[in-house]
């Protein structure tokens, strides 16, 4: 298959516009998803930088006849921003806050600007936009204002619609408008000769079907079907009321005007507990009559799978109590605490008065709410991990009832899906009668497509029965729009389209939304259409069989596009620098999909735009951790450079650095020799000229190699009772800074431990993880070395011995590839047994079984600084508790991305400049932050690496700081 490209429209929207314009198949690919089943291949990307470039593109592509679709963060989960036409992305350039006004509590915005990114921004004084979905991180205001988005306290706040003061936008013609309220002198909208006309029409229209509208509109404050011809009712509407929720099919939102909110001075949490699905419905009406600002369902489903996901195990057995069925998140919030804890008291009496005592629990510390919210926001995700062809599907799950019929609707979909031979996943607003359930189909298979189709009828007939509103948050895109007709019935669709008639006469604005819809089961239309299927590569790298191959692991990726946070964890640091679709996870999984399937012609998965789609990954391994369905790019990179580099070659950069565990104890004997390089100018610049490795980076100093003390150890000296361990002299500590590996040696043995000394058989040099040939690609020669260590470590485990390390990316191997290397069943006692030094300490720590003697640090500040991988593995927990050891030592963690190293990435000749943005994200400003006598704390090799370089400063592994202060210091 070959993707057509549309070289003329290209080159006039080239020299036209000031952003970024891409027609090549693989940016059309990353951009022809959202979050939805659905998938359709645009003509071409821009990337607008001002309203002329919007005016531009808008008006050549009329002249060309291709459509334009408006996007934002693409985060909509009913096909609402694809289509076949130009696909316009506002949110990389087009993102500014224009005016804000602290005093009238308003804001005007440009539609790309992240919600959460607004937020932050508003927080200082006090404000906040109070329409906050789950996808708060990463959604834009123009997307919310196209779907009318809603959010968990819509009940206190309401919809987009009630918080949206005006839109300034262009027609398909090109004038500007901006509509607003009307009033004596003012149409409602403005700037175009045919404005006030325009204006009149749509108010004359919803008169004219005033009883129609009245009649059939759904009474429930979730209604976002349709284009909303009942805010036009009023005496003096607000005509920008009909483009909120018109999903970009009637003019192109240039600046939106935002109502804001006092921000709350205090939330409370009541964690309310339910031994049924059902008893929770039954009592939610009956809770929202306490006056909370949201009532949110956790169901069962996220529970269970909620509690095999590090990032979330910690926080659910955190909140709940025995075994609930369900759970629901009830908030309060206003400016007396005092009242809001008695608010918590009325909602345990409630509880108990409908036959459930004592089961809520109270959550009023900001420190634990933000977690249980995290949960909460994470729900869809979290049930997106299912492994498995069959996932929850999208397209009937925000239907809202009143809340007198919640409990019989719920019912009532249960047994629609049984049925159908399906079960459900529910959870979010049970506040407004709007649970979002997904029934759980394989969207492969042509027989449960057409399940969907009818479970989507019988549905839509379930929700006028029960006088509710198909459609109650994330809008009609391909999903809802052909149920239209069935919701408000013909005469109402014919108004609907009259209004997109009026405003978009050519049908040149993100087409077949809305009226005149696409069939919801057109297949051609899906992400998985007839015919698909991928080609697993020949001969996997790695053992992919828990995903069900290497084409289940890239389907992981449901396009939801959480790694397109900016702040918080470490998921996804290419992308924090770029602000690039390519550079994200998203955009690598979809350009991963696209290839192996076939989509992007032949060759495409070994192609030179694939590996260009993979090169800023650092293999941070932060999507492993805060991804909720699983996906594991840093993974799916080494099986991609595995295959790549068996057809194209290994670069003698790549081969250099892969090799180097096997040429060090030769290359250390050359210190002398080798530490030239950063001190003579020319030799630097030839290493960069041969070999890549920029000369504005130090390489690491060759030292005098650690050695262990004393004989090797036989298994038989492992005593068992756990204070056996065998440290793990990784590359790196080893011959680049061995002082970490002797201090970690005198932590241990003063802490009580037996070290036993552990080599290959056969002697020769030391143990490796593999971790270089992985980065290169390497598979088999990393297997090679995953066999060695496992084969002289195993004994030693078999007998009680734990293996601990230094280095998070080397000891963390142990508990991730090899795994994927190795059969699993010999590979798993020693992933079981590997642990970072700060963990066994944490632990033995913990349980009383050693202690770490350290005198009074009076005081001192320890800045710290997490390795990706720790954070990944759930890791930084441990190395917080040993540095809290220390007496008279404040830790203060630094909130931050990936360091930019990442291994040899920040050597890089082409990647020197991105690896230092990474680090001047957070990381390198924090640490210039510190006072001079503070420490600076961070296990990695490369984290430490990039600090030195980006700031003077020197970064201790946390066994430099437990030494020094065991020692006295």
């Amino acid at each position: 298959m070959t993707l057509s490209r549309d070289t003329a429209l290209e080159r006039r929207l080239v020299n036209a516009l000031e952003g970024e314009v891409r027609f090549d198949a693989f940016t059309r690919g990353r951009y022809a998803t959202d979050a939805s089943i659905y998938q359709i291949i645009p003509a071409g990307v821009a990337f607008p930088k001002t309203r002329d470039d919007v005016a531009a593109a808008l008006g050549i592509a009329r002249e060309a006849g291709v459509p334009v679709i408006a996007r934002g963060g693409g985060t909509s989960q009913n096909g609402q921003p694809i289509g076949s036409g130009l696909v316009l992305d506002f949110s990389r350039h087009f993102n500014a806050v224009e005016e804000y006004d602290p005093t009238a509590g308003t804001a005007k915005v440009r539609p790309g600007l992240v919600l959460e990114h607004l937020n932050t921004r508003l927080r200082k004084d006090g404000l906040f936009f109070p329409v906050e979905p789950s996808t708060a991180s990463r959604c834009t205001i123009g997307g919310m204002t196209g779907n009318n988005s809603c959010g968990a306290r819509s009940i206190r706040y309401g919809k987009m619609v009630d918080n949206v003061l005006a839109i300034e936008a262009l027609l398909e013609d090109g004038q500007a408008i901006r509509a607003g309220i009307r009033g004596d002198n003012d149409p409602g909208i403005t700037g175009s000769q045919d404005a006030g006309d325009l204006a009149d029409r749509m108010v004359r229209l919803a008169d004219r079907e005033r009883s129609e509208i009245e009649r059939v509109f759904p009474k429930v404050q979730r209604r976002v079907g349709g284009y909303n011809l009942d805010a036009l009712l009023p005496a003096q509407p607000n005509l920008a009321s009909l483009l909120v929720g018109s999903e970009g099919t009637l003019a192109l939102t240039t600046a939106v005007t935002l109502k804001l909110s006092p921000l709350p001075t205090h939330r409370v949490m009541g964690v309310c507990h339910f031994p049924s699905f059902r008893s929770a419905m039954e009592t939610t009406q009956h809770l929202v009559a306490l006056g909370p600002v949201a009532v949110e369902l956790v169901d069962e489903n996220v529970l269970v799978l909620g509690a095999d996901i590090p990032l979330f195990r910690r926080t659910l057995a955190d909140i709940t109590r025995g075994r609930p069925n369900c759970l629901l998140l009830v908030e309060f919030a206003g400016a007396d605490l005092d009242g809001l804890k008695r608010d918590l008291k009325r909602l345990d009496a409630c509880m108990a008065d409908h036959g459930f005592p004592n089961a809520v629990v109270e959550v009023v510390e900001p420190a634990r709410q933000k977690p249980v919210w995290d949960v909460r926001e994470a729900c869809l995700n979290i049930m997106m991990s299912m492994k498995g062809e069959g996932k929850p599907i999208s397209f009937i799950e925000d239907c809202a009832v009143p809340l007198a019929h919640l409990a019989d609707y719920t019912s009532a979909i249960t047994d629609l899906f049984a049925r159908h031979g399906t079960r459900g996943t529910w959870y979010a607003h049970a506040s407004v009668g709007c649970l979002h359930v997904r029934p759980i189909l394989n969207m492969k298979e042509a027989g449960d497509v057409s399940a969907m189709k009818a479970i989507a009828e019988e549905a839509c007939d379930l929700v006028r029965r029960f006088e509710g509103s198909h459609s109650g948050e994330h809008g009609d895109g391909i999903s809802r729009s052909e149920f239209h007709e069935r919701m408000f019935g013909r005469r109402l669709v014919s108004a609907f389209e009259e209004v997109k008639d009026a405003f978009d006469p050519t049908n040149g604005l993100n087409p077949n939304k809305i009226v005149r819809p696409h069939r919801m089961d057109d297949r051609s239309l899906m992400r998985f259409p007839p015919g698909y299927a991928v080609a697993e590569p020949k001969r996997a790298a790695l053992d992919w069989s828990d995903w069900g191959g290497f084409g289940g692991a890239v389907e992981m990726c449901n396009n939801n596009g959480t790694c397109r946070k900016m702040a918080g964890g470490t998921m996804c640091p290419s992308w924090r620098v770029t602000g690039e679709e390519q550079h994200l996870t998203r955009g690598r999984a979809n350009s991963l999909r696209l290839a192996i399937s076939g989509q992007l012609g032949p060759g495409a998965f070994t192609s030179p735009a694939m590996k260009a789609t993979l090169d800023l990954c650092v293999s941070c391994k932060g999507c492993r951790h805060e991804c909720p369905t699983g996906v594991d790019m840093a993974r799916m990179k080494i099986e991609f450079l595995n295959h790549y580099h068996a057809e194209h070659g290994l670069p003698l950069k790549d081969r250099l650095i892969a090799h180097l565990p096997r040429y060090a104890p030769i290359a250390a004997k050359l210190a002398p020799l080798l530490n030239l390089r950063d001190r003579i100018g020319p030799i630097a610049k030839a290493t960069e000229a041969w070999l890549g490795l920029s000369s504005r980076r130090t390489l690491p100093r060759w030292g005098k190699p650690w050695r262990e003390t004393g004989e090797p150890a036989r298994p038989e000296a492992v005593i068992g009772d756990g204070r056996d361990l065998v440290l793990f002299g990784d590359t790196f500590n080893r011959y680049y800074e061995p002082e970490n590996l002797a201090a970690a040696t005198r932590v241990l043995t003063a802490a009580g431990y037996r070290l036993h000394r552990v080599e290959a058989k056969g002697g020769g040099r030391p143990l490796c993880c593999g971790r270089t040939y992985l980065s290169a690609g390497m598979v088999d020669e990393a297997r090679a070395e995953a066999r060695r260590t496992l084969d002289a470590l195993s004994p030693f485990v078999a007998k009680g011995a734990r293996v601990v390390g230094l280095e998070p990316s080397c000891l963390l191997t142990f508990r991730d590839e090899f795994t994927a290397l190795l059969p699993k069943d010999e590979a798993k006692p020693l992933a079981e047994a590997a642990l970072l030094f700060e963990e066994a300490l944490a632990a033995d720590l913990a349980a009383g079984t050693v202690t770490l003697p350290a005198a009074d640090q009076g005081g001192r500040v320890a800045h710290l600084h997490g390795h990706c991988h720790q954070k990944a593995f759930g890791a930084m927990g441990a190395v917080e508790t040993v540095l809290r050891a220390v007496p008279g030592l404040t830790v203060k963690p630094i909130e931050s991305s990936c360091c930019g190293m990442a291994g040899a990435f920040g050597y890089g000749r082409d990647t020197i400049d991105v690896s230092l943005a990474m680090g001047e994200l957070s990381l390198l400003p924090a640490v210039r932050a510190a006072g001079e006598d503070d420490l600076v704390v961070a296990d990695g090799t490369s984290c430490r690496h990039q600090i030195h370089d980006g700031t003077g400063r020197e970064a201790l592994h946390v066994a430099r700081v437990l030494d020094a202060a065991m020692a006295g210091g």
